[in-house]
């Protein structure tokens, strides 16, 4: 999974003017992208007390400016409000950023130390009724023209979802309701970030070793590499001369992504295979003590549907959608219905062939496969399917050629050129790339990004994820957007480059799809340029639609190069490439619906003061969802189910779906006119550059989907895209 990390509230750069000790402090220093080597945790409180209370101070003269003014101005409200929190919402950011990417136990303190301030700060905005009444005011002196510039368009939704935002912030709540509303809001900050603290801790803690190579007989030669290096990394800790041999071990297996996929995907000992599932699947949860998230989940729970019934919503996913393109919970469960209709039968059929495969060769696998079990199954059947392994494709997808390809990709479609930059800006690890992106008609730099593309389980959360550095913004005067890309592939191997798999290949250019978003906005009214004020069940369209990309002949021939003698992809491997991409659709499907479910019936219908346990509920709609597959009564998964608990998902998992089905039919713009029509592929890429990459948060989804598609999407093409029609 992959996981998509903007914040509601996006940062942007922002000049910091004061003394010479506040410039002293690299978290303040906003002139440029951050100062990464200077940045130690200890400067991280007293940035952030200055930077509170210069914004409170100059928050309190706007109020008093508003309430003195009858028919306040666009420009005296939304553009002064971004100048007066940009600053702390940057440093805050990098704060976040660095979190994720480079976790410390100093940087944790200091972060949890100041969350309830910022928290309270930025809550003073959302209830301010001078802020509230002048919006209102501006936007009752708007016309109703329907034909205004794009310029008034950012205006206008900028307002209208300050005022939507206002209200779900508390705006309108007094006394007692306010009050508990707001200890709310302090403790489930709190609350997410101790659950993600958690899920990263004991991922880290856990390892286990395998001494015995025959155990790990037929593993791919890079995971054995990789399980090598981290054993070899584990012992210099004691003795900087320690080495291990790749072929011989010891081997030092973990709960990072791409270590945990290797060995349910690889490892032929079923035992290992077990141990490992199940540490994965009960991480944070009750054996793990003071880091066991089920308290945490029960108490989200409960204060989410206390919270949601205050502001007189009946549970937290009626607020959820409220600010969402689905209109409602039943037409959420609609949609995920009608795919389940397609893909559950479908689900059923390629289970049964990879538990008849298995037991034609093993004579001890039962009547049914364990959920350990079916991902090695599931591998060998494909492979021979296909003729084709993973470590066969590896060498061509090495990820320097892969960055190149992808890089060329978008000069092709988007007329955009992007160029290594390292060395311009600083990094918070060697680890990290730096590029600069160019709009080739102009020639002018139009965008930045920093990529992190490895692993790194000592204190690097799992998944991949953007994030926002700088912020497109004319009330910054800021015209450059940074992105942050971040991802947890297979990191190089002694003195060979990272060599990604193919699902790592995917969500590079998943995560580049958010980017772009990002970076190629031509909005530039902060609160909706880039990804900033897009509907949360829109914003995964970029980032889906870039990964079909994946299977386009020109675009893998442009970087599925041998690594070490530059021959391109077989022809013959290419094929069985583009045939295993429906390799069980219906399992994938379906296991993505039951995510989906799962977390819209946790906050829409479970009474967590009821009889009814979180895992009950998780058996409930896995029988309707994953029959052919059920959870093992140990499944402790809701635990480090960061995207729902810990990130911006809550209510909101269904949005993968809800936009996939929309980003299929994007591309099916260019499959329309032919892909191999290189002519109409470029006219049609630019029309998307134009709309759902530059339009940003300025226009609503559904109009942005109607501009580039001329009508409103269609589920046919995900359906046919998955051999599910």
């Amino acid at each position: 999974q992959t996981f998509f990390a903007a914040r509601k509230n996006m940062r942007t750069f922002a000049s910091v003017l004061g003394s010479a000790a506040a410039v002293a402090n690299p978290f303040l220093e906003q002139e440029t992208t951050p100062k990464f080597t200077k940045l130690e945790p200890k400067y991280l409180t007293p940035a952030v007390d200055q930077l509170l209370d210069d914004m409170k101070s100059n928050f309190a003269k706007l109020e008093e400016k508003l309430s003195s003014v009858d028919s306040p101005d666009y420009e005296d409200v939304l553009p002064e409000v971004e100048r007066i929190r940009s600053p702390m919402e940057y440093t805050w950011g990098v704060a976040g950023h660095l979190n994720g990417v480079k976790n410390g136990e100093e940087l944790r303190e200091a972060y949890e130390a100041s969350q309830p301030n910022v928290v309270q700060s930025f809550t003073a905005f959302s209830q301010s009724k001078a802020l509230y009444d002048a919006l209102v005011k501006v936007q009752e002196g708007w016309s109703d023209d329907d034909e205004c510039s794009f310029k008034e368009q950012q205006k206008r939704r900028a307002v209208e979802n300050s005022i939507k935002g206002m209200k779900l912030g508390g705006v309108g709540l007094e006394g007692a309701d306010k009050e508990r509303f707001n200890e709310i809001r302090l403790r489930l900050a709190e609350l997410s970030t101790k659950f993600s603290n958690n899920v990263l801790d004991v991922t880290k803690e856990y390892a286990m070793t395998v001494d015995d190579a025959s155990k790990l007989e037929g593993v791919p030669a890079s995971a054995k590499a990789m399980w090598a290096q981290a054993h070899e990394q584990f012992l210099k800790k004691d003795d900087p001369e320690a080495t291990v041999d790749p072929e011989v071990g010891p081997y030092r297996i973990t709960l990072d992504g791409p270590s945990y996929v290797a060995t349910l995907s690889h490892v032929p000992d079923r035992d290992i295979r077990e141990k490992v599932y199940k540490a994965y699947l009960t991480k944070a949860s009750e054996a793990d003590g003071d880091k066991n998230n089920v308290v945490l989940i029960e108490e989200i729970l409960k204060l989410k549907l206390e919270s949601s019934k205050i502001l007189g919503f009946d549970n937290f996913a009626e607020q959820s959608l409220s600010s969402k393109m689905a209109p409602s919970v039943d037409s959420v469960r609609e949609l995920t219905d009608l795919i389940a209709a397609k893909a559950g039968p479908a689900a059923y059929k390629e289970l049964e062939e990879i538990t008849a495969y298995a037991q034609s060769k093993d004579e001890t696998v039962g009547e049914k496969l364990s959920p350990w079990d079916v991902t090695f199954w599931s591998e060998r059947y494909k492979e021979e399917k296909y003729a084709v392994t993973e470590e066969e494709l590896r060498p061509y997808f090495a990820l320097p050629a892969v960055l190149d390809g992808m890089f060329g990709l978008v000069e092709r479609i988007f007329n955009v050129e992007v160029k290594a930059a390292d060395g311009e800006v600083e990094v918070w690890n060697e680890d990290v790339s730096f590029y600069n992106v160019y709009d080739k008609a102009t020639e002018k730099h139009i965008a930045s990004f920093f990529l992190d593309p490895y692993s790194r389980p000592a204190d690097k959360r799992g998944g991949a994820w953007m994030d926002v550095c700088i912020q497109k913004s004319e009330a910054m005067n800021r015209d450059i957007p940074v992105a942050y890309l971040t991802c947890n592939g297979s990191p190089p191997v002694g003195d060979k480059p990272s060599l990604m798999t193919f699902r790592e290949v995917e969500t590079l250019f998943h995560e580049f799809g958010h980017g772009l978003q990002h970076m190629l906005t031509d909005a530039e009214v902060g609160d909706v340029s880039g990804i900033n004020g897009v509907e949360w069940d829109a914003v995964e369209l970029p980032s889906q639609f870039m990964e079909n990309w994946c299977y386009d002949k020109p675009t893998i021939y442009g970087f599925a190069k041998h690594y070490e003698t530059g021959e391109p992809l077989p022809e013959e491997l290419f094929e069985k490439l583009k045939q295993q991409k429906t390799f069980s659709a219906g399992l994938m499907a379906m296991r993505q619906l039951y995510f989906g479910a799962l977390d819209m019936e946790l906050h829409a219908n479970f009474d967590p003061s009821g009889e009814e346990t979180i895992f009950d509920v998780q058996k409930r709609v896995a029988a309707k969802y994953q029959p052919h597959n059920l959870p093992i009564p140990e499944d402790r998964f809701l635990c480090s189910f960061s995207h729902i608990f810990a990130g911006g998902y809550a209510a909101g998992y269904y949005s993968y779906k809800w936009a996939e089905v929309m980003s299929a039919d994007a591309f099916g713009a260019f499959e329309d006119v032919g892909l191999d029509n290189e002519e109409k592929v470029r006219e049609v890429g630019m029309k998307f550059r134009q709309t759902v990459l530059s339009l940003g948060g300025g226009v609503p989804p559904s109009e942005v989907f109607k501009s580039f598609r001329g009508r409103d999407p269609s589920p046919d093409a995900l359906l046919r895209h998955n051999d599910l029609e």
